[in-house]
């Protein structure tokens, strides 16, 4: 181990008694459990904010997340020698949650309905202003990303010579333009039904790989993305994940959500808002936006099969749609 990061390591009322390489730092194995040292890059702002709530989320009981351990003298960072700043947090070594397993993804979801619970009641602190906790919403990150298929969709008919994933692009422009505008104009539509519902925390990047699976628990962790909004946004990128693995199989679909409001009671606003997201086609504008953003002589033969795949799962696809709307 460097003796950089022995010094860090040092500094927290801790017994080491291993470490090892791992998640982008050092896994220690200590007298209070397994911890993660990282280096760390971001502001105190938002490592107080995300200590702040981290620890209400463990005070709770119900949720294991991976928050701050704070240093012998109290503090959240640790330094080395060389001035490099560090952090220390619990740390799971289980397994990312199975996605192909229809009980695990339906356990995870109740997970996920637990976290926002516990989100909710969270109190709102005036020295939250941080851009990185205001976040654009689901209706301005979706007309901005009809903006870029539209200018996409402009470039490629004007080229002379199309490649087969354009022709292909091309083709399916049309049908997922239309959900994507109605998908837009319906949320922007919720967002003035709801002005005056202020927003809650969010994970903000909740997938199977935040999921992780122990003997005796399931932890959620890596909240560098948490932000005020839409906690429908979580439900929707774990659930849509999960979806596109199971062919938009309309049962699972349906007891992924039932999981949930068990949980936590969806809303009628939140059904409006999880319909208008799936609406949404985030996997095309994905495959749009990585051909704008690359090398567009050569497109990777997993590209198009990407592209051709979403065709082949376009009616089932509508079919759950049609059954949550």
């Amino acid at each position: 181990m460097n003796e950089k990061y022995m010094e860090a390591l040092a500094q927290y009322d801790l017994t080491a008694d291993s470490v090892r390489k791992g998640r982008s730092g050092w896994i220690c194995e200590t007298s209070q459990g397994t911890m993660l040292l990282q280096e760390y890059r971001g502001t105190m702002k938002r490592l107080e904010f995300e200590t702040q709530v981290l620890g209400q989320v463990r005070q709770s009981g119900l949720l294991q997340v991976d928050d701050y351990i704070r240093t012998a003298e109290g503090e959240l960072i640790s330094l080395s020698e060389d001035g490099t700043r560090y952090t220390l947090k619990h740390w799971y070594t289980g397994r990312e949650c199975n996605i192909r397993d229809h009980r695990e993804v339906k356990q995870a979801v109740g997970k996920i309905a637990v976290l926002h619970q516990v989100l909710k009641k969270i109190p709102r602190q005036e020295d939250w202003s941080l851009g990185s906790i205001a976040v654009e919403t689901a209706t301005e990150e979706m007309e901005r990303h009809n903006q870029e298929l539209k200018r996409a969709r402009n470039f490629m008919k004007n080229k002379r010579r199309k490649t087969d994933f354009e022709r292909c692009a091309l083709t399916n422009f049309p049908t997922f333009f239309s959900q994507a505008q109605e998908a837009a104009k319906g949320m922007a539509a919720l967002d003035g039904e709801y002005a005056d519902t202020a927003p809650v925390l969010c994970h903000g990047d909740l997938d199977q790989h935040h999921m992780v699976i122990e003997e005796k628990c399931t932890a959620i962790i890596e909240y560098h993305k948490m932000h005020l909004g839409n906690q429908m946004t979580d439900l929707y990128h774990f659930v849509r994940k999960v979806m596109e693995k199971h062919e938009w199989n309309q049962k699972l679909g349906l007891e992924l959500l039932a999981a949930y409001d068990r949980v936590s009671p969806l809303t009628e606003r939140d059904r409006e808002s999880l319909y208008y997201l799936f609406l949404y086609p985030e996997k095309y504008w994905k495959q749009i936006n990585f051909y704008m953003n690359a090398n567009k002589v050569w497109i990777p033969a997993r590209n198009l099969e990407k592209l051709k795949g979403l065709e082949s799962q376009t009616e089932q696809r509508n079919r759950f749609l049609a059954v949550i709307k």
